[in-house]
């Protein structure tokens, strides 16, 4: 092998680095890091926002007028709901970053294969699961709209 390296093999991105918006590599390992960090701080703003949303505020109806730090108790729902959407993204990105160790556990341990997929079919395999657990909420969701009754007058 030669000393000196060509031009093709110099563009090739190492597996540990990612490629940032201005070009510069950076360690797969701090991006992990930032990312579990950010996970971590939407996990304790959404607990945060759920018990005061569980505990706080009187149930349902009653809560009607209170307010906490000039949120209502629809608002502090709101606040609740943005920090699960934004946990489910970070969830969701966090394991397209580990989704090659997602595989590999599956293929070896779990079905005791040799040989693992290779990044095509893993790739059809991640838009796969993700469109079931996509179709399966939305299913959930749907029902749950078709299902919901209003109380009695």
């Amino acid at each position: 092998m030669s000393a000196t390296m060509n031009p093709t093999t110099e563009s090739v991105m190492h597996k540990s680095e990612v490629i940032a918006s201005d070009g510069t590599r950076v360690s797969r390992t701090l991006v992990n890091f930032w990312l579990d960090s950010l996970l971590l701080l939407v996990f304790a703003l959404h607990s945060i926002a759920s018990v005061i949303v569980q505990f706080v505020f009187p149930p349902g109806v009653a809560a009607k007028g209170w307010t906490l730090w000039s949120m209502n108790y629809g608002q502090w729902c709101s606040v609740q709901f943005f920090f699960l959407s934004v946990l489910a993204f970070g969830i969701l990105v966090h394991v397209m970053l580990h989704w090659s160790w997602v595989c590999g556990v599956i293929a070896r341990k779990l079905l005791h294969q040799r040989e693992l997929p290779d990044d095509g079919i893993r790739t059809v395999y991640g838009v796969g699961v993700l469109i079931v657990l996509l179709l399966s909420g939305a299913a959930i969701v749907g029902i749950a709209m078709m299902s919901i009754k209003m109380p009695l007058q």
